[in-house]
């Protein structure tokens, strides 16, 4: 069958069908910078690399927009709790998620957006609003009348306007026509940065940035709007009320990831249980680390612990070992190998990451045995088929993002681990098999790891 996705919106698995043929236009609500990212945040972005993968994989020329939001009420307080200008704060954590994205196998996006760049293509919004009918200017305030969309607003997050609270975003409700209305634009305070506008000085709010970028990077209608659950409203239901209402079709289908969790509790900031990237991969290696956030369904909450982390690595570590075996026999690999059939229903079925993974380790299984009677044949065609399906998921552990390729220091490691396996191997042929011993030993301390096979030793790094 073909990619079938749930719609939020819709709240139905529907068939995606792209507004043009042969292309996927993909928004994805990236990160807020006010603060480093956590795996919650990261989750996001490996669950809709996935997705963009699959979607090449699948024939669709992809165009992947992801934006930062560097200006926002969050970063503006921790710029002022630290004494330091806001872009700062944002430039700093913006370069932490960009390392967080790329240190666990993240494609690069066509195309990331700073809200702050775009400010021309908000006050054009926000212009086609007034005219329309459908927002405001007050007290410096720019506002969406959301009475103007009473028949449409809520649908995305199937809520009654009646039974909505006040949005609580600015300080003085008075300017407001009704308390549900959103700000679009926020009028200058002491000490934040502003922009001129017809209506006066300010900065945006957080929901028309996203509206402005989308359409300006993938047009008025595009196929895909992405991001954490967490999202669907306000910043959703509001992107949604303030397109529409301009004239935009703007996203056909709204997919939405599920949280990461300790205990009950959201992973927040805020709650103080956090699990930043730089830390979580001193526990694993990223690859693993992309593994566990992979390996459930993307609409599914995980529950964080450390004992599953470990099983998600073990699990990993499982289907690499046969890669890496398998490789020593066969040294050229099919790239263009067919996908098992079940693996492709997996992954069109609402991007089914657990059942794809159960397709690759029973493939595993199979190229195991195959190994096992020196099969060459099956181990061939079967180690194929793990590497590219591996490839869709991002996890071949035979890639460059895997192996090491760009790092300055590989070839060095790699030049060393040669000379003391050369020295073992000298060492184990004089029978002074202490020695030999210890240089292992050494290497595991080093974090290093050496297996013996028919073919000569063979060595990885474990973390």
């Amino acid at each position: 069958m073909s990619l079938h996705i749930y719609d939020t919106s819709t709240r139905a698995i529907r068939e995606f069908v792209p507004v043009e043929a042969g292309r996927a236009s993909l928004y994805l609500c990236g990160a807020t910078v006010q603060a480093p990212p956590h795996i919650g945040h990261i989750r996001s972005g490996v669950n809709f690399d996935v997705l963009r993968r699959w979607l090449t994989r699948s024939g669709y020329d992809v165009t992947f927009c992801r934006n930062v939001t560097d200006i926002d009420d969050k970063i503006i307080r921790v710029a002022a709790e630290e004494g330091v200008p806001w872009f700062v704060v944002a430039e700093r954590n913006q370069r932490a998620f960009t390392w967080a994205y790329e240190t666990l196998g993240c494609l690069p996006p066509t195309v990331e957006p700073r809200a702050t760049g775009h400010v021309p293509e908000m006050i054009t919004l926000m212009e086609r609003l007034i005219e329309r009918g459908h927002a405001y200017a007050s007290g410096g305030d720019v506002y969406f009348d959301v009475q103007s969309y009473a028949d449409h607003y809520g649908e995305l997050s199937n809520q009654k306007l009646d039974n909505m609270r006040a949005a609580a975003d600015t300080d003085d409700e008075s300017c407001k026509r009704d308390t549900r209305d959103f700000a679009l634009w926020k009028g200058e305070k002491p000490g934040e940065p502003t922009w001129p506008t017809p209506w006066g000085p300010g900065r945006p709010g957080w929901h028309l940035e996203c509206s402005a970028m989308a359409t300006k990077y993938l047009g008025p209608t595009f196929d895909i709007h992405g991001g954490g659950i967490d999202l669907i409203f306000p910043h959703h239901e509001n992107e949604i009320a303030q397109s529409k209402a301009a004239g935009d079709g703007f996203a056909r289908h709204w997919m939405h990831n599920g949280l990461v969790k300790i205990g009950a509790e959201k992973m927040s900031k805020s709650l103080g249980n956090s699990l930043l990237i730089p830390e979580m991969v001193q526990k694993v290696r990223p690859v693993e680390l992309r593994y566990y956030l992979a390996a459930p369904h993307y609409r599914s909450p995980i529950d964080y612990s450390e004992e599953a982390l470990r099983e998600a690595a073990a699990a990993y570590q499982r289907i690499e070992g046969f890669v890496t075996r398998a490789a020593e026999v066969i040294h050229d690999v099919d790239a263009d190998a067919p996908l098992p059939q079940a693996f492709v229903d997996a992954l069109n079925d609402d991007l089914g990451t657990p059942q794809a993974l159960a397709v690759v380790h029973e493939v595993v299984r199979e190229g195991n045995v195959a190994l096992s009677k020196g099969d060459k044949e099956a181990v061939a065609r079967l180690l194929a088929e793990t590497q590219n399906m591996l490839d869709v998921l991002g996890l071949d552990p035979r890639s460059p993002q895997w192996r090491g390729a760009g790092s300055d220091l590989a070839p060095v490691v790699d030049a060393l681990v040669a000379v003391a396996l050369e020295q073992r191997k000298a060492a184990r042929e004089r029978k002074d098999y202490a020695a030999a011993d210890a240089i292992r030993s050494q290497l595991a301390a080093a974090g290093i790891t050496v297996e013996d096979t028919p073919h000569g030793a063979r060595w990885e790094l474990t973390h």
